[in-house]
């Protein structure tokens, strides 16, 4: 008797824990939609990875720093970085850097996104930069100054053809900054993309 009403307690049971697991599988990762002057670029970032420095890019996001800025330094087959400053480049004022997360275990691989900083490992604000290709010397290596790496924080999902099309802007050295195109590339606007 006991053993005949615990069979469809366990069946029950173990549909909800489907049930539970399938709708938290599901949970997409956040994405943005970045608009250019060259088109727009979709990217998906990766809250699991990198929670510090996805946060700090959609407080960005959602306060529409990003708007009006440009990509400023382009670097064919190697990155397109953006982010900071306005057309006459001049930097926008930013929040406090951020603690570098680069050793999440993401690669600097063609395609993603990571955060620009200075020679010191936790100066990242604002810029971010796309890569144009694999850059390995970009990637965590230990700890050190000169080790830690860049932390990728998602991934072009869409518009990889409008990154290409950036980094083979022609470039010039403008107001004192190398690899700077010479047709200003904009970014319009950056805006969350509802998830899929």
């Amino acid at each position: 008797m006991m053993r005949s009403r615990l069979i469809p307690l366990l069946i029950l049971a173990g549909f909800g824990l489907l049930v539970l697991g399938t709708a938290t599988a599901g949970a997409a990762n956040p994405s943005v939609i970045l608009k250019t002057s060259k088109g727009d670029i979709r990217i998906e970032l990766y809250p699991d990875k990198a929670p510090l420095t996805v946060r700090n890019f959609l407080a960005y996001v959602d306060a529409k720093f990003f708007d009006g800025t440009i990509f400023h330094r382009v670097i064919k087959d190697f990155m397109i970085q953006g982010g900071g400053l306005t057309p006459d480049f001049k930097e926008k004022p930013e929040k406090p850097a951020i603690k570098n997360e680069a050793g999440n275990g993401l690669k600097n691989l063609r395609g993603t996104i990571a955060m620009a900083r200075t020679d010191q490992p936790h100066t990242a604000t604002s810029q971010f930069f796309i890569n144009h290709a694999d850059n390995d010397s970009l990637n965590h290596k230990d700890n050190s100054v000169d080790g830690f790496g860049y932390c990728v924080f998602g991934k072009v999902v869409a518009g990889m053809d409008v990154v290409d099309a950036i980094a083979l802007t022609p470039t010039a050295t403008i107001k004192g900054n190398a690899d700077a195109p010479r047709t200003t590339v904009t970014i319009l606007s950056v805006r969350r993309a509802e998830t899929k």
